[in-house]
């Protein structure tokens, strides 16, 4: 559910159509209490029912995207049935079964307003609770007793709600999208508050109430997308700054040319994340370079005006440049053409591949590079062009689809400068 619906993303500009029929595909696989299938399995559709606390939100967040990008408000009406069945028991940690949908259809404003307000059950420090495991399912057993809460939810939800209630705005639902707009600024104030651990945010609170991603902590002191999505979320443009250094200065590997999602790995601490930590340090989530986590730190440091930052994380994602010769070929050990959704770090392996194919990570790291870098975006079908380029580049030339027809962009820098104010010429 949460990776497709990730991936059509970066279809948004080449095949709005294929986007738009997927994301009603999904909200099909929707309980009528707003949850939905993890995964499951066509032509039967037999899925999983899980305690995942984000899947549920990437349908409002992809649904925001879409409508911004293209304009079409027309999608929101349509009538999409929803699944019914049994919520799970209390010991019960998930459900695989053939799933039945309902007679009763809801449009899919509907769906998206039943997953958001499915979301905001939170904790003993008001942020949501990280169920079975948020974006990161390694870490399932912080909220395994029904307490632990998630920082990184928190800045998701925040970004997500923000979406809905422009949506709100565009269909003339005023009251909704001022309700919208406080949930977020709520979640917002309260990870602020509570969240905010000195240099940079934390990632986590246990079913103990104790910190993950704390300077305090033993193992994973400091977690890479509680940082980057700050960036998307907070209105504390200090912090941020701060927390996005942080994140460079102990999470990026300039020898390895590696971005850790988090450091140090989970190995000897005595908290209990979940199975992240039967995978060694440095493979996969436990301490590895995971391909969607740099991409967004690309994006939250292209965001910041900072280029050169957020283009070197681009380049640790390319197959390319780990493939550019004999040597570091063989070292890394997958297709210099398909971008691998994570590449181990640690003393033994750092730099070789891990799981190949990974349509997810090509997805975040095309995102990172047009509509973040080039700055190549698209609002209500019309192009928006915001460069955020390294100065040692002079510019670059582009061809995209907009509206049915193709445009040539030539952005041009001879000073350097990188990010700044555009000055827009068009057909001479």
């Amino acid at each position: 559910f949460r990776d497709q619906l990730q991936d059509v993303l970066a279809l948004l500009h080449t095949a709005p159509a294929l986007a738009r029929a997927h994301i009603l595909e999904s909200a099909q696989h929707q309980f009528v209490e707003g949850d939905v299938l993890h995964w499951w399995r066509p032509p039967a559709d037999r899925g999983v029912r899980t305690r995942f606390s984000d899947d549920l939100l990437w349908l409002p967040y992809v649904v925001g995207i879409y409508v911004t990008t293209t304009g079409d408000l027309d999608i929101l009406d349509e009538e999409v049935a929803f699944l019914d069945a049994d919520e799970l028991a209390p010991d019960e940690a998930n459900r695989y079964a053939q799933f039945d949908a309902t007679e009763w259809r809801g449009s899919l404003f509907e769906h998206c307003e039943r997953a958001l307000h499915r979301a905001l059950a939170v904790g003993a420090h008001g942020l949501p609770l990280i169920g079975a495991g948020d974006w990161n399912d390694g870490m399932d057993r912080l909220g395994a007793k029904g307490h632990g809460e998630s920082v990184w939810l928190a800045w998701f939800i925040t970004v997500t709600a923000q979406g809905f209630a422009d949506i709100c705005r565009r269909t003339g639902r005023m009251h909704e999208a001022k309700e919208w707009e406080e949930r977020a600024s709520e979640i917002r104030q309260r990870a602020e508050e509570r969240a905010w651990d000195g240099s940079w945010y934390l990632r986590a609170f246990d079913d103990d109430g104790r910190p993950i991603g704390s300077a305090r902590n033993d193992d994973c002191r400091i977690d890479s997308i509680a940082q980057s999505w700050a960036a998307f979320a907070s209105a504390d443009q200090e912090r941020v700054s701060e927390a996005l250094q942080s994140a460079w200065d102990l999470l990026v590997s300039q020898e390895d040319q590696l971005a850790k999602l988090l450091w140090p790995a989970f190995d000897e601490g005595l908290i209990d994340p979940g199975y992240i930590k039967a995978y060694p340090p440095g493979i996969r989530e436990n301490g590895g370079q995971y391909s969607h986590a740099t991409a967004w730190l690309g994006m939250a440091f292209a965001q910041a005006k900072e280029p050169e930052k957020a283009y070197a994380l681009l380049n640790m994602i390319n197959p390319v440049g780990r493939s550019d010769d004999h040597a570091r070929a063989e070292h890394y050990r997958l297709e210099p053409y398909a971008v691998a959704g994570d590449i181990s770090a640690g003393e033994q392996h750092a730099g070789r591949g891990g799981w190949s194919w990974y349509t997810g990570a090509a997805g975040w790291a095309w995102q990172l590079a047009t509509r973040s870098i080039l700055g190549l975006q698209q609002t209500d079908g019309r192009l928006v062009v915001n460069p955020c380029i390294p100065p040692t580049w002079g510019g670059f030339s582009a061809t995209l689809r907009v509206g049915g027809g193709l445009v040539s962009v030539k952005v041009e820098d001879p000073q350097g400068l990188g990010c700044a104010d555009v000055e827009l010429t068009v057909d001479g």
